[in-house]
């Protein structure tokens, strides 16, 4: 697994290009594109044709039809806000990996119960950040987070630090890395 996840939001396919290039120069070789928008699926499959030396992941999917079509498209990996039954079985069968987003200790029980032992603390800033992934680590040392929403430069050290932190998600990446394409 990468140690950065851009959480990428291709509105129209033409972007795919400009974003994924820009991740790549900035040395990124992964990105979350999320289903939030139509030509979601689409931009899956054409980023992993056109950038096959990178990681492409799908992004805010919710449910067993946003799964198979992401992994029709070719993702090799699955990021969800929150935790879905039907999505950690899909992904279990096919072995991919799937990070629901999990911040309650009965969220981690139910991912637990369903063989998964990374997960997304999202919103983190939100839900207590670092202090509160510590104290969930505390009943569950088996479990290692990816800590989006409210990660970036100011506090992304901190983070990476600590070793129960497989990976940092954020949008920052894919705004940087567009700001240092110009």
């Amino acid at each position: 697994m990468e140690k950065y996840i851009p959480v990428v939001v291709i509105k129209e396919l033409s972007e795919t290009d400009k974003i994924l290039t820009a991740l790549k120069n900035s040395g990124i070789n992964c990105a979350e594109i999320t289903f939030r928008t139509a030509c979601a699926a689409e931009a899956i499959a054409y980023a992993c044709k056109n950038y096959p030396d990178m990681l492409i992941g799908a992004g805010t999917v919710i449910n067993a039809k946003q799964c198979k079509e992401a992994l029709l498209a070719g993702a090799k990996f699955i990021v969800s806000p929150g935790l879905s039954v039907a999505v950690a079985k899909i992904c279990n069968k096919k072995n991919i990996p799937y990070y629901p987003g999990c911040v309650t200790p009965t969220e981690i029980m139910a991912a637990l119960e369903l063989g998964i032992t990374t997960v997304k603390f999202f919103p983190a800033n939100v839900y207590g950040g670092l202090k509160a992934m510590k104290a969930l680590a505390a009943p569950f040392p088996q479990i290692k987070f990816i800590p989006t929403g409210g990660v970036d430069r100011s506090n992304i050290d901190e983070f990476l630090a600590w070793d129960k932190i497989a990976a940092i998600g954020g949008s920052f990446f894919v705004k940087e890395a567009l700001e240092n394409a110009q």
